[in-house]
């Protein structure tokens, strides 16, 4: 998932039953009145873990900002993390995750839906009942047909593009369904492997087992859309509310305002706290206004989540009170280099191996901004992910080089006087470029001599996600990032490490893994209704392909992020590695 966006999530009944309680608790926040106090006691990355300043207090206007605009409010075309965070204000469905720090967030829970789903004993057949009484803003009642039409409307991707299209991948089928607007069905609702048998019930039928479906459904491209209202590509104009708050205006590029959804029933929901009366989104050019606004308290919270500039970072972090009221939680991606097998030297993993122990970790995490910005890791599952663990065959963690080590993988390799070789980053992402020539500057210790080659980030499909072009310019390395589309371990590593995702333009498969032990091991998994069963199996894979030595993991991301002091139910959800927009208040009602 993209992070301006990313992102960036067993089967339901995996993360139902997941038993990993929320660390901590609501020690250290109060009432909300005083609110400023009461929050700044509760200090840094305090809500990472657990809420800050509780509150039950209504009223008030809640005041985002952001440097970066949606890249749509439509809830089938959006794929930036902090859209799909404010989805939750006004796009419900059938599951959602919980509004609840640590774990507890990652678990799905009924929204829409009545209960937890009837799943078939083979895995393949999914019945959801509608609770009673959800209706969209206009005061009809939402239906399982809306649903299922919300869902087709992502099969016209010549209408409603630029979204997640897993819910394609898994519905289609062979059918060939191309959504809503060329449908001869006389109801447009020809989606075969979705069925409605009346209003308050949907089916989804497999072609086979997948704990993953629900997180699929957890999506805003699978909420609900009344058919009378859906004005196709132009949707995102004005998307019709099922949540606790609805569209009052939209001014791209400028500003995003929200106001309470008067068809909307608390009784029918069961975590949305619904406690501003309105909400603003404020979108700016200039990120450093946005950052003065945010350490004044004109603004909030910074919508996008993506961290303070670098300036801001400095001020916050040397004033002790400023600091009590910033977050530094995972955001769920994981920085790192792929070492390229299929490019010599590196088809041979001693010559991969020397890279990894000649590597300064230390260097690589400064490279990024230092300890705020990410913690060095030693394998590719990140820690909010369930089967990650503290796996670390090369000794990454430690923060520094093994010289020996990798002199003796040199020599195991056949180039004990070093060799040649080339990164390929993107020339517009100044961190990762950072990152590239500290690496270079460590491997001169081994004398690998190392080329940096930029190029144009827009570019990254056709570039590092082409195998063709990666092997005929001889790139041996490339500087990526990665976060999950949903917090699983197929969410996350499924895309890098399965040989069937390898595909010629837009791979993110970079190192084009494809073990046929591997790519089993998430069929496993996704037949797997036991979370920690599946969870055991993430994990094999990660450590199996660590061990073969293609990734040189730079930095577990994080976000260093600053909070209002007045705000209260401050949390960050693991799921979107982003504190909940839809829990937060505001202590002085204002």
């Amino acid at each position: 998932m993209t992070r301006n966006r990313t992102l960036a999530a067993a089967a339901l009944v995996a993360s139902l039953a997941l038993t990993t309680a929320a660390c901590g608790g609501s020690k250290g926040g109060g009432t909300g009145d005083g609110g400023a106090t009461k929050a700044a006691a509760a200090g840094f990355n305090a809500a990472a873990e657990k809420v800050v300043n509780p509150s039950d207090k209504k009223g008030g206007t809640l005041n985002l900002w952001t440097s970066t605009d949606a890249d749509s409010w439509d809830p089938g075309r959006a794929y930036y993390a902090s859209v799909w965070n404010f989805e939750r204000f006004y796009a419900r469905t059938l599951l959602a995750f919980d509004a609840k720090p640590g774990k507890d967030g990652l678990k799905l829970v009924p929204d829409l839906a009545a209960d937890q789903p009837t799943i078939a004993a083979d895995g393949k057949t999914y019945t959801f009942k509608l609770k009673p009484g959800v209706k969209f803003e206009d005061g009809s009642a939402i239906t399982s047909k809306d649903i299922k039409y919300g869902i087709e409307r992502i099969f016209a991707q010549d209408v409603v593009s630029g979204g997640p299209t897993y819910l394609i991948n898994s519905l289609d089928q062979g059918q060939g369904y191309k959504g809503p607007y060329t449908d001869t069905d006389p109801n447009k609702l020809g989606l075969k492997t979705v069925e409605t048998p009346d209003d308050t019930t949907i089916v989804f039928h497999l072609d086979k087992a997948d704990s993953s479906f629900p997180y699929l459904l957890a999506m805003g491209s699978a909420s609900p859309v009344p058919q009378k209202l859906d004005t196709g590509s132009k949707y995102g104009d004005h998307p019709v509310s099922s949540g606790p708050y609805k569209f009052k205006s939209i001014e791209p590029g400028k500003s995003v305002e929200l106001v309470r959804n008067e068809s909307w029933d608390a009784a029918t929901d069961p975590f949305r706290k619904a406690l501003p009366d309105t909400v603003k989104l404020t979108i700016t050019s200039n990120a450093d206004d946005m950052d003065a606004r945010l350490l004044d308290g004109s603004a909030d919270i910074d919508f996008s989540q993506t961290g303070l500039s670098q300036a801001a970072q400095v001020k916050v972090l040397q004033d002790p009170a400023l600091k009590a009221n910033t977050d530094d939680p995972y955001n769920g991606f994981i920085r790192y280099f792929t070492i390229v097998p299929k490019v010599a030297p590196f088809d041979n993993e001693h010559c991969r191996k020397a890279v990894l122990y000649a590597a300064d970790t230390t260097a690589l995490q400064t490279a990024r901004g230092g300890s705020v910005a990410g913690s060095t890791y030693g394998s590719m599952l990140p820690p909010n992910i369930l089967g990650s663990d503290d796996y670390d065959p090369f000794g990454l963690t430690k923060g520094k080089p093994d010289l020996a080590k990798a002199k003796e993988e040199l020599a195991a390799c056949g180039k004990p006087d070093g060799f040649k070789t080339t990164i390929a980053v993107r020339g517009n992402k100044e961190k990762e470029v950072n990152s590239a020539v500290a690496l270079q500057t460590a491997l001169k210790a081994i004398n690998v001599d190392v080329t940096v080659d930029q190029y144009d980030g827009k570019l990254l499909a056709s570039v590092a996600g082409a195998p063709d072009v990666v092997h005929s310019k001889n790139y041996g390395l490339l500087v990526v990032g990665w976060g999950a589309d949903y917090p699983n371990g197929a969410g996350y590593m499924q895309p890098l490490m399965d040989g069937r995702f390898i595909v010629k333009n837009g791979n993110s498969n970079y190192a084009e893994t494809d073990d046929p032990e591997v790519n089993a091991w998430f069929d496993q998994a996704a037949a797997e209704t036991d979370p920690a069963k599946a969870a055991e199996l993430y994990k094999k894979i990660n450590h199996k392909v660590t061990d073969s030595a293609v990734y040189l993991p730079i930095v577990a991301d994080k976000a260093l992020n600053y909070r209002n002091p007045r705000l209260t139910n401050v949390f960050v959800n693991q799921a979107f590695g982003e504190v909940d927009f839809q829990a937060l208040g505001v202590s002085d009602g204002k």
